[in-house]
């Protein structure tokens, strides 16, 4: 990656056209000159010898749920003469489909010959463009693309619209080299987003090992909420943790305050935090405290984050929706930070939520009665806690790896696809 990014070069000489200023021996294009736009169409469901062939079928959720650039495979598949009875294309290798309706800019080229449905805009490249430059392009246009769109239940772009598009192309060995550089970084983004789902998936199995069997014990016994080892016991989570515990804020002055927008899905960090009065309402809450949020859709998601952000101030507070676990004597607080990650516990909370639906929430007694688990000694509370901290630095090093290269891309994106910095071909 650093020999191509070395490779940029910059005095570059630009000439006047209709949709501004571009180096000089680029051309302004519409992409219906360099690229046939196809649309797509989606046979008669009541016919079953049309369905469950050999031809991938694709829809913009297979789109939408793409993880990668590439698509090679669909949730539904046609048949030859399901192709042939709805008049719909059967599109080559390298073809970029592009989603109009409804999700309107979402694209991913295809690894394998497929169909589509009539959500889609399909773009096969003529000899005047590379696909995969087309590609990158493309998410400079999906503003304009969204502002084209129109209709009264869903959005819809037309295929008029999108052949009208305009925008500055380079020659072909320049597109080339472009989409090189900007693949590479692709890949490198690809291969980290890799090792961090596998990294989550080794800490899933880790938590449930360690805060059932836990670590190197030879003898177990049987519990109502299944076999702990023998020196281990159970207890309600309000053995380990203070639910709601008191926290000495004064009313009128200005502390942290943490909404549950402020706490990260995935890293489950709070990532910021705004000051403001406390009036005598909401959460309060000290580092070494756990924050677990109880509202559809938060519990879900696993939103719980650990408070050690407190700085100048000794005491936070926040959302009337978090449930705050604090640390009892002798308990390790990040070990009741993981139990309340824990999917067993989570699932019990979930499954006890109360409210309307779409607007449950755990009641704080589920802490108090409901939550029974396996509570080690204290020494071996430090050692989970140290362990399962240890692989979230990992998860977080990749995530912050992932972030910069991303940052990269971006940056790269504005130089590169408008000519500002030149590449050597």
């Amino acid at each position: 990656m650093a020999e191509q990014v070395s490779s940029l070069k910059t005095g570059v000489k630009y000439k006047d056209t209709p949709i501004g200023k571009i180096p000089i021996d680029w051309e302004a294009v519409r992409l219906g000159d360099i690229c046939r736009v196809i649309g797509g169409s989606t046979p008669s469901t009541n016919k079953r010898e049309y369905w469950n062939g050999e031809i991938p079928f694709a829809t913009p959720t297979d789109i939408t749920n793409l993880k990668g650039r590439e698509i090679s495979d669909t949730k539904q598949r046609i048949t030859l003469e399901g192709l042939s009875s709805c008049g719909t294309n059967l599109l080559p290798v390298g073809t970029i489909l592009l989603t109009s309706r409804a999700t309107i800019g979402a694209y991913a080229i295809n690894t394998k010959p497929m169909a589509t449905n009539q959500g889609f805009a399909s773009l096969v490249c003529n000899e005047r463009a590379y696909n995969w430059f087309i590609f990158y392009k493309i998410s400079s246009l999906i503003p304009e693309l969204q502002r084209l769109g129109s209709g009264s239940t869903f959005k819809e772009v037309s295929k008029m619209s999108i052949r009208s598009l305009i925008f500055a192309l380079p020659p072909i060995s320049e597109q080339k080299k472009i989409a090189e550089i900007l693949g590479t970084i692709d890949e490198a983004i690809e291969k980290t987003d890799e090792v961090i789902e596998k990294t989550k998936e080794v800490k899933k199995g880790l938590m449930q090992r360690l805060l059932t069997r836990g670590i190197a014990h030879k003898k177990f016994k049987k519990t109502e909420i299944g076999e702990i080892p023998v020196e281990w016991e159970i207890g309600p989570f309000s053995k380990i943790a203070d639910i709601n515990p008191k926290r000495d804020l004064e009313r009128g002055t200005i502390y942290p305050f943490v909404e549950m927008a402020a706490i990260d899905s995935e890293s489950h960090r709070v990532h910021f935090s705004e000051p403001r009065k406390y009036e005598g309402s909401g959460t309060r809450f000290q580092n070494r405290d756990t924050l677990f949020g109880r509202i559809t859709p938060c519990t879900e998601n696993g939103k719980t984050a650990y408070v050690d952000f407190l700085k100048e101030n000794k005491f936070g507070h926040g959302s009337t929706e978090f449930i705050i676990l604090g640390p009892k004597k002798n308990v390790d607080p990040k070990f009741i930070y993981y139990c309340a990650k824990w999917d067993k516990v989570r699932n019990i909370a979930v499954s006890k939520m109360e409210g309307t639906s779409g607007r449950q929430r755990v009641p704080i007694r589920v802490f108090l009665e409901d939550i029974f688990i396996p509570i080690p000694t204290f020494p071996e509370q430090q050692q989970i806690a140290e362990i399962l901290s240890f692989v979230d630095e990992e998860i977080e090093g990749e995530s912050n790896h992932k972030d910069q290269l991303e940052s990269l891309k971006k940056g790269l994106m504005q130089v590169l696809l408008t000519g500002k910095i030149r590449v050597s071909v």
